[in-house]
């Protein structure tokens, strides 16, 4: 299977000039850094909270983002025609989320500036940021497959967004030991742990376990999103 840069291009320019014309996921893909405009005034002093726009613009430019785009094919029946392409698998899935991935990096960007977040150790971050790209693109991918129209992906996104974008805060409120252990186990709160100990000034190995969980996380999501894209492949064919 060979792997051709002008189709994921092509797809890219493709998802690019839909994206102009689309003020709904302009205006959500701000939200993160009008948050970290916020943060940045009152001066936020925590480690969790300085660096939860990341986390947001994570989940909200990766995941919902990539599944209003993926869901818009679908509601626009356009998807059909780019499955039977002779784009391959993983140049269609490569390209319909390049834009999805270069939007996030900027906001993610535009966030730590804003909130004058300190980035700890930068290359240990960036590869966390790396593998929390893949997952919550492979999750907006999968939410995008899963739903009919862009407004259904909204809709059923909306879990995935307090789950995975307000863990930390609904943590707090849950005194359900086993629960809380559950949801130290997701993206966000890995992402989270990362970040607070390279800002306490340890090194790699000390989160080589949440780097672990992550990798784990980014190979499931992964894989479920290939099955998923296969299957609508299958209804078209």
């Amino acid at each position: 299977m060979t792997f051709s840069m002008k189709r994921v291009n092509a797809i890219f320019i493709k998802d690019w000039k839909d994206l102009q014309r689309n003020s709904y996921i302009l205006f959500t893909a701000a939200i993160p850094l009008f948050f970290a405009a916020w943060l940045g005034r009152i001066g936020a002093d925590s480690a969790i909270l300085a660096s939860y726009p990341v986390n947001l613009a994570l989940v909200i430019a990766g995941a919902f983002i990539q599944a209003a785009m993926v869901a818009e094919e679908k509601e626009k029946n356009t998807l059909r025609g780019l499955l039977l392409s002779p784009a391959n698998t993983l140049e269609i899935l490569v390209g319909k989320s390049a834009l999805s991935a270069v939007m996030t990096i900027v906001i993610i960007t535009g966030s730590i500036l804003l909130s004058g977040y300190r980035v700890p150790s930068l290359p240990v971050f960036a590869v966390s940021i790396l593998l929390g790209l893949i997952i919550y693109l492979a999750i907006g991918t999968i939410l995008g497959l899963l739903s009919r129209t862009v407004m259904e992906s909204s809709i059923i996104g909306m879990p995935v967004l307090v789950v995975f974008g307000m863990a930390s805060m609904v943590k707090t409120t849950i005194e359900n030991e086993v629960l809380v252990k559950v949801i130290d186990y997701l993206p966000s709160e890995q992402l989270n742990h990362i970040w607070v100990r390279l800002g306490e000034g340890e090194g790699l190995s000390a989160v080589s376990g949440n780097m672990a969980v992550l990798l784990l996380w980014a190979a499931a999501s992964f894989f479920a999103t290939m099955l998923i894209y296969r299957k609508n492949s299958m209804d078209y064919s």
